[in-house]
């Protein structure tokens, strides 16, 4: 199984830099959490074993959290590429299906803003029925992310 820093260096790693992509704090929490949800979906297991806090922007996890703005300042603020990045190789650290989950929302979400992808999680089950600060339930993600998936 990977760990949230895993998925969030593949996230980090797909980000295009050379073309004026950046990667935030804040944009990196969504995809961290939309991964968790979709592979719960896919697979009925976990990407990772770290829990997702009910922010006030949204889904995100505390340690991740507190490590990227040590490296970046505000949520805002883009999240520099560095010798780990440029190095990553996902074939090595990931399965087959949290290569699939990963590449799916890349494709899905990896495009939208950080704005966007809060204010899509603001309008999601998982989050407005969590308690601020308090930790969204997985089951609660996989149900609702289910149902998305099959049209309900």
């Amino acid at each position: 199984m990977a760990s949230i820093y895993d998925v969030a260096n593949y996230f980090r790693w797909r980000t295009d830099y050379d073309a004026g992509d950046y990667m935030t704090n804040l944009k990196l929490q969504k995809l961290c959490y939309y991964a968790q949800a979709w592979h719960l979906v896919f697979t009925c297991s976990p990407m990772f074993n770290n829990d997702l806090e009910a922010w006030d922007h949204g889904p995100v996890n505390r340690v991740l959290y507190k490590h990227y703005r040590s490296q970046s300042g505000r949520s805002w603020d883009p999240i520099e590429p560095d010798e780990e990045i440029e190095n990553f190789s996902p074939a090595g650290v990931f399965s087959l299906s949290e290569l699939e989950t990963l590449q799916e929302v890349w494709d899905s979400y990896g495009d939208l803003s950080a704005k966007r992808l809060e204010d899509l999680t603001h309008q999601e089950a998982p989050w407005l029925n969590t308690a601020k600060n308090c930790i969204i339930d997985p089951d609660r993600m996989r149900e609702y992310y289910t149902a998305v998936l099959r049209g309900a």
